[in-house]
């Protein structure tokens, strides 16, 4: 069986470590303050940011927390994300993802002041960083290069395979593992929809991270032996045994991929913190 790799742990010590950082920059009189806003009522996304609050109450970040109705106009977040652009107690504005229908996202990204886009939507962050420019990233590629770097997963040279091309995932992380930089120099090949013979790429992949939102879409048979595969989806299955009539899994097949993978996290508890 290989080794689980415990995201809760790695978590765990990296918030110690903020905590110190956070500690060291309250000396100083500097205080770092993040600001999330949260626009209706999604479970997932109230969940998400209810996370974020207890993350930074932790490492000692002011949080500041903004949660408006589904009613709330664009004008209205827009107005909001303005006067978080311009208030020097933040440092960094997070609008959680999916907005209602009724608003443009990428208006209201583009509206983010990039010097505070923590989640790296904002297009210069998105051009600085496909450039090499130190810029924020996308958290979730920057976690999955930090589980790498703190498992010692040699990524220079290595064959890594990431299904699913989304903006949020699989686009900036292929990016990330590609670049001259440690974690990084791989050789990276991304699969999604259209891809002919997926089985054939997996097969090949050294690493391979699963972010294509499908549950348990790779199985055992597609996996190298010894490969370290990173399960970036989250996805609910009907449970009749659960109280909440489902459970969560992720993209690969966990037990098929245990027993093969060198390396594997799980879900949860892997990336889906």
């Amino acid at each position: 069986m290989g080794n689980i790799i415990d995201g809760k742990q790695v978590a765990k010590e990296i918030r110690e470590e903020l905590k110190a950082e956070t500690t060291l920059l309250k000396e100083k009189n500097i205080v770092p303050g993040l600001a999330v806003v949260l626009v209706g009522e999604d479970p997932a996304s109230i969940s998400y940011v209810t996370g974020k609050k207890r993350a930074c109450e932790e490492v000692g970040i002011l949080s500041k927390s903004y949660e408006l109705p589904a009613t709330t106009t664009e004008d209205e977040l827009l107005k909001l994300v303005s006067t978080l652009n311009n208030d020097n107690e933040v440092n960094g504005i997070l609008v959680q993802l999916p907005l209602p229908k009724h608003i443009d996202e990428l208006k209201v990204i583009n509206a983010i002041d990039p010097n505070k886009d923590v989640d790296g939507f904002h297009p210069v962050s998105i051009g600085n960083m496909m450039i090499g420019v130190d810029t924020f990233l996308p958290c979730t590629p920057f976690g999955i290069l930090k589980l790498l770097e703190r498992e010692n997963v040699k990524t220079e040279g290595a064959e890594v395979v990431v299904v699913g091309r989304s903006n949020t995932v699989g686009a900036p992380v292929a990016n990330m593992l590609f670049k001259k930089s440690n974690p990084g120099n791989a050789t990276v090949t991304i699969c999604h929809t259209r891809t002919k013979n997926l089985k054939e790429h997996c097969l090949k992949a050294d690493i391979l991270i699963a972010a294509a939102g499908r549950a348990n879409m790779i199985t055992k048979d597609m996996i190298k032996p010894g490969a370290v595969i990173i399960d970036v989806g989250v996805n609910r299955v009907e449970d009749n045994t659960k109280k909440s009539g489902y459970r969560l899994v992720g993209d690969v097949d966990f037990n098929g991929a245990k027993d093969i993978a060198s390396k594997i996290t799980p879900v949860p508890g892997g990336l889906d913190l």
